[in-house]
């Protein structure tokens, strides 16, 4: 691989590593981080209550100044109406008053309702603060117990951030910024490396995504110094130390060369004319007869018919 592809997988380790440190530590605080997840709550919790309560004290206030207000009102409207000057102005006095006692008891009712409210929220309110303190107790004493584990993995990732900023240093600015780009989509797996599914053929694939891959993605990744992203899940591919050339690229077996057969013999092109005719023609006995004659003539001497008897 060229350097910039050498430099980003350096990164990526630098970085995996920087990230394996930091999940070991948010795992050691993670029950310390729910702790006070919930004393946060408990706290916001607490701040609605008291806003609310507030709130409606002060309604309550209002309303029973309003009931004082109208109780004053009602007690003016009876002395007016002992000096009314004849009946009719004595009926007015009294049906304003009869009105005003309507309103007046609509506003205490709403009062006695906000009252209600009221002491349910108080009484809320300091089981809230109780349960807070409870809480707050127990967060300190969880804080106590992972206090020298957390310090001694914050010092780990203290003494890997160095070497990571080292690592994102050598890597061009436009790669860079595709890697953290990656790296935050994908939770730090910004890259994937080949994988050759079948030893014996010259196929590979994302290790991430098992997506196929062409056959000269190795080659191009061997020989160009450019970034490579996998077609499916986006990620940069490099090749892994465990897919060197010699396991990687598929080399044809060496044809055998089949054994020629052998000439066949040469004839003898002068071959007299008596040779030729003794394999055309059936050849003679001793006798100077050939086997046709001569098995005739035995033939002839086996059927010979037998001699007449001698007669008396």
């Amino acid at each position: 691989m060229g350097p910039t592809n050498v430099a980003l997988v350096k990164l990526f380790q630098a970085d995996q590593k920087l990230r394996e440190a930091q999940g070991r530590l948010d795992a050691t605080t993670k029950n310390v981080r729910v702790q006070e997840r919930r004393v946060k709550d408990l706290n916001d919790r607490i701040h609605a209550t008291s806003a609310s309560l507030k709130e409606k004290q002060a309604k309550g206030h209002n309303l029973d100044l309003d009931l004082k207000t109208r109780d004053a009102h009602i007690e003016k409207l009876r002395t007016q109406q002992q000096s009314a000057k004849n009946n009719k102005e004595y009926q007015a006095f009294l049906i304003e008053i009869n009105t005003g006692k309507v309103d007046r008891n609509k506003v205490e009712e709403e009062a006695i309702a906000l009252l209600a409210e009221v002491e349910k929220l108080q009484g809320e309110l300091k089981e809230m603060n109780a349960q807070l303190e409870g809480e707050k107790s127990k967060l300190t004493t969880m804080q106590g117990e992972i206090t020298d584990k957390t310090a001694a993995l914050r010092a780990e990732i203290d003494s890997i951030r160095p070497e990571r900023e080292a690592a994102a240093n050598a890597v061009p600015k436009q790669a860079r910024d595709a890697f953290d780009r990656l790296a935050d989509r994908f939770d730090g797996e910004a890259m994937s490396p080949l994988i050759k599914p079948d030893r014996r053929r010259e196929e590979y694939a994302c290790s991430s995504c098992m997506m196929d891959l062409v056959r000269d993605i190795y080659n191009k990744l061997h020989t160009r110094d450019q970034l490579v992203f996998c077609p499916s899940c986006q990620r940069i591919l490099y090749i892994p130390d465990e897919l060197p050339p010699e396991t990687a690229v598929h080399k044809p077996k060496e044809r055998k060369e089949r054994a020629g057969k052998a000439p066949p013999a040469a004839t003898n092109r002068q071959t007299s004319a008596v040779d030729v005719l003794r394999s055309v023609t059936p050849d003679e006995d001793e006798s100077g007869q050939t086997p046709e004659a001569s098995s005739a003539e035995t033939h002839e001497a086996t059927h010979e018919e037998p001699a007449p008897p001698p007669q008396s």
